[in-house]
């Protein structure tokens, strides 16, 4: 698909999802019907607001080959530096992530199951990510209280409902690596970026799965994680 104007030029392209929507080329198409919701977008800058793109530059503005990591020279938005890209599988909603409620008796009283929407808050040691996560349930285990669920935008929730299960501790992460800043090797720790973190903040977790793909990319699982 693609936009009637140009307003998908003026977005980062990080699909991070703060504004609402999955991706940038879907809040785009919604700005081109003639909403006016560009200013839900956090990386643009108030000359971009007022078509002055000369001088309004998103954060990470540059040309379209170089990639996100580059654009980012490699810092989060706190400038931190990071090692990589975590990007989430093809065809999937969402980054892939393993949590445990801080009650998981919750997740049988509730009924947690496969395709619920359901929104929640690592907290603690495991993350402590101020934002609350939203996402789509993939997997739930009544037994033991972990879920696998796709983070998503909060747009479904919002207008849909949810489950609410509170507090929980982030147990892990699944997803591609397609763009990193040194070699990435088994039972090592990193500093690095999901792709969607509505706050660009770089995350820190262990490497405990490694698949080569054939197109030089990795299928990683990453747990032990916090950010910082």
């Amino acid at each position: 698909m693609e936009t009637v104007i140009k307003t998908f030029e003026l977005l980062p392209k990080l699909d991070c999802g703060i504004c609402g929507y999955k991706t940038c080329i879907d809040f785009a198409n919604r700005v081109d019907k003639g909403e006016d919701e560009l200013k839900k977008c956090i990386h643009i800058s108030p000359d971009k607001l007022n078509n002055n793109p000369e001088t309004g530059k998103c954060f990470i503005c540059a040309k379209d080959h170089i990639s996100v990591g580059e654009k980012l020279g490699w810092k989060d938005n706190l400038k931190r530096e990071f090692d990589f890209i975590l990007d989430c599988f093809p065809n999937e909603p969402g980054p892939r992530e393993t949590v445990l409620p801080y009650n998981p008796a919750l997740v049988k009283e509730l009924g947690v199951k496969k395709g619920d929407l359901m929104i929640g808050r690592p907290m603690g040691m495991s993350c402590g990510c101020p934002v609350t996560h939203c996402g789509i349930v993939a997997s739930a285990d009544a037994r033991n209280g972990v879920i696998d669920w796709f983070v998503t935008g909060p747009l479904r929730p919002r207008t849909e409902g949810f489950i609410d299960i509170g507090y929980y501790i982030a147990q892990g992460y699944e997803g591609i690596i397609k763009e990193s800043n040194k070699e990435i090797t088994l039972g090592k720790r990193y500093w690095f970026m999901p792709r969607r973190c509505m706050l660009q903040w770089r995350h820190s977790g262990l490497v405990n799965a490694l698949t080569k793909l054939k197109d030089g990319s990795y299928k990683v699982r990453i747990e032990g994680l916090f950010i910082g």
